[in-house]
């Protein structure tokens, strides 16, 4: 679909540590103890972790078995400054206005050989400091747009009306930029959001926090006075935390797929941390997962929320939306449950749904089409 997650953060939090944990081998980012070590952004599509998807492939046993996926790109760290130009403020800014979603990556771990640019270990600070330099680009963004909506303040009839509107709700906006108050932190209406939906505002994008932490912290994570700050910090503006060790999640990926269990069980975990991020980031985004199964292929399917059945098909291909006749649908725990489709049939669960139908999450389709 197209969809990406900006990993964001300081120089030297963790941000390439992470990508390239998340990434798959052979994608993998420079990662080194000074800042502006990542220029241009990597990008890494990354599957997203599925047991419903592992569940039906058991059950069906197909040739294939494909999960759906979702784009990170790690973007260069943003330093004090970075609106003026200082550091590679303008490139960062431009990479971050390009994604869907922010992964804002806060290093939540004393190390005395991992340089910090701010001088010391304070998170709810690193969060600010990025904040406010992305507050100050999108107040340019808003001034340059006000000024041209004001002259159009001066036409007659409905332009001018439509242009007085506009320019309410942009100083509404600036106001809350001006006392460094995020765009999404400003409550706006549907019509409000609609007003700027064209600015691709920084700040307007819906945002994760990973709170990197040591190797040795994992299990007293609630020790660590830090991930307390981070965790108050974004319950206060409700948003989402994932804590985990970056450098281990990356450790963990180099190991061959049979050490990785034993591996993860050693250091205290169920799975991977790097599961709950891509899970958490799909959930920002508004995403749900339909399936196809099959003999040839089980595969996982990535839709917004609120699809009606031909936009899902549409996703597989145009022509499915285009041609769109019906939708056979059952729920993947009724084929879990009950071993076969035919079963699910006879059991009055596998339904026929026309094109109002709203696809669920966890929906197994087979889509009726003519072209």
């Amino acid at each position: 679909m197209g969809l990406s997650i900006g990993i964001v953060g300081l120089p030297n939090v963790g941000k390439s540590t992470l990508f390239n944990a998340l990434s798959a081998e052979g994608a993998r980012a420079q990662a080194a103890n000074y800042p502006f070590c990542t220029i241009e952004p990597n990008v890494g599509v990354v599957p997203v972790p599925d047991d419903r998807l592992d569940k039906l492939s058991e059950l069906i046993k197909p040739l294939k078995k494909v999960p759906t996926s979702l784009e990170f790109v790690d973007i260069a760290g943003l330093v004090r400054g970075a609106s003026k130009g200082e550091g590679l403020g303008n490139q960062f800014l431009g990479n971050i206005r390009q994604v869907n979603a922010v992964l804002h990556v806060l290093r939540c771990f004393e190390d005395d050989n991992v340089t910090h640019v701010e001088g010391g270990v304070n998170p709810v600070r690193d969060r600010d400091v990025v904040d406010t330099e992305l507050c100050l680009k999108d107040l340019e963004t808003v001034e340059k747009r006000r000024e041209r909506t004001q002259k159009n303040t001066k036409m007659a009839g409905k332009a001018g009306d439509e242009a007085k509107a506009e320019l309410a709700v942009l100083d509404r906006v600036k106001a809350g930029l001006d006392s460094g108050v995020t765009v999404r932190a400003q409550k706006l209406t549907e019509e409000e959001q609609a007003v700027i939906r064209d600015l691709f505002l920084l700040t307007d994008k819906p945002v994760l926090y990973v709170a990197n932490i040591s190797e040795g912290e994992i299990g007293k994570e609630d020790a660590n006075k830090h991930v307390a700050a981070v965790k108050e910090m974004a319950a206060k503006e409700g948003s989402e935390v994932v804590v985990l060790a970056a450098a281990l999640e990356s450790e963990i990926q180099q190991l061959p797929e049979s050490e990785r269990p034993g591996f993860l069980e050693s250091a205290g975990l169920t799975e991977p941390g790097l599961h709950k991020v891509v899970r958490a980031g799909y959930k920002l985004l508004g995403l749900w997962t339909y399936f196809t199964v099959g003999e040839q292929e089980c595969r996982a399917w990535t839709i917004h929320k609120g699809y009606k059945a031909p936009q899902a098909a549409g996703v597989i291909h145009s022509d499915f939306e285009r041609g769109f006749i019906k939708a056979e649908v059952m729920r993947w725990e009724d084929l879990v449950k009950l071993g076969s489709e035919a079963a699910v049939k006879e059991k009055g669960l596998l339904r026929m749904e026309g094109k109002e139908y709203a696809v669920q999450d966890g929906d197994c389709m087979h889509f009726r089409f003519n072209v």
